[in-house]
């Protein structure tokens, strides 16, 4: 029941979100249709594309990495099965000491995404991953969560003077044989301020909460808040590169009377490659993370999308 009541608020969010933007590409799209200029409705056509993610890990000995990102990864997460495994401790009077080995871990994001205009965007896939620790070698490759989730530019700035603000929000659900099941809501908003007309280059700041809510009355996730600045620059040849640099505080987890994961803040540091086509499409990208957590933690993601339909 206790994670019932943290799940539904979270899921009414999402789904409000999610029809929202829904709506508001089918209005665009009703407005393109009455006209008769066949290449404005070309353009208004959808992308749809399968935003393929393909991501290497390290996690450092005694730690909890949420992360910096769209999709979470908290479900395949090593130190989950750690932290499952020392709940069954729980009837006993005197616990044994806490440990999370460091780990390793390769995954794929495999979100079905629909670019509804160039101001809308919806998505919903599943996540997979395979991972190693110091104490065992490699697991299976097994699908640990699914998700759906949406971004918008809630302003463009389009040569003003107030810069463009971007929200994506991501509800993160477990799959049944999850070690411990967690559901998660990610939600990031950006601000973009671009230096020129064509929005080449500019400025950028924003902050990223994760709420997570265990399946469990013995485990508490606390909330994770990552707060950024940074900025980007495009070259002529579409190559773009976006960097962000910002504190991380992790509020911990909490089993019955213990700490297994203590809280802390420390700095993050995200940077992103990516070549995109002239419509600002992206053919390909890269993206580095170092967190400490307290101690570094390593990942690296490359985005490869399939698209079904482009525009």
């Amino acid at each position: 029941m206790a994670r019932a009541a943290h799940v539904r608020p979270v899921c009414r969010v999402a789904f409000a979100g999610l029809v929202l933007v829904c709506f508001s590409g089918l209005a665009l799209g009703k407005d393109a249709d009455d006209g008769d200029d066949e290449s404005v409705k070309a353009a208004t056509t959808p992308n749809l594309y399968l935003d393929l993610r393909t991501n290497y890990g390290t996690f450092p000995a005694g730690s909890l990495s949420i992360g910096f990102g769209g999709i979470g990864t908290l479900n395949g997460h090593p130190a989950l099965s750690a932290l499952a495994d020392f709940s069954r401790f729980s009837n006993l009077t005197t616990l044994p000491a806490f440990s999370s080995p460091s780990s390793q871990s390769v995954g794929l994001d495999v979100p079905l995404t629909s670019d509804l205009n160039d101001r809308f965007s919806v998505y919903g896939g599943f996540s997979a991953s395979a991972s190693r620790t110091d104490l065992s070698d490699w697991s299976a490759l097994t699908i640990y969560s699914w998700n759906v989730g949406f971004q918008a530019d809630v302003y463009q700035q389009n040569g003003g003077s107030i810069p463009t603000i971007t929200v994506q929000s991501t509800l993160t659900l477990p799959v049944p044989h999850a070690a411990l099941p967690t559901t998660s809501l990610n939600t990031i908003i950006e601000f973009a301020y671009a230096l020129n007309t064509d929005e080449t280059r500019g400025l950028l700041a924003g902050v990223q909460h994760t709420g997570v809510a265990v399946d469990s009355a013995l485990v508490k996730i606390n909330p994770n808040i990552v707060g950024y600045v940074g900025g980007y620059y495009q070259w002529d040849n579409n190559w773009k590169f976006t960097g962000r640099v910002g504190v991380q505080s992790f509020g911990g987890a909490q089993l019955l009377n213990r700490a297994p994961f203590e809280p802390f803040t420390q700095p993050i540091v995200r940077l992103d490659l990516d070549r995109m086509d002239d419509d600002d499409n992206r053919l390909f990208g890269v993206t580095a993370v170092i967190s400490w957590v307290p101690k570094p933690s390593y990942q690296l993601t490359v985005r490869t999308p399939l698209y079904l339909v482009k525009n």
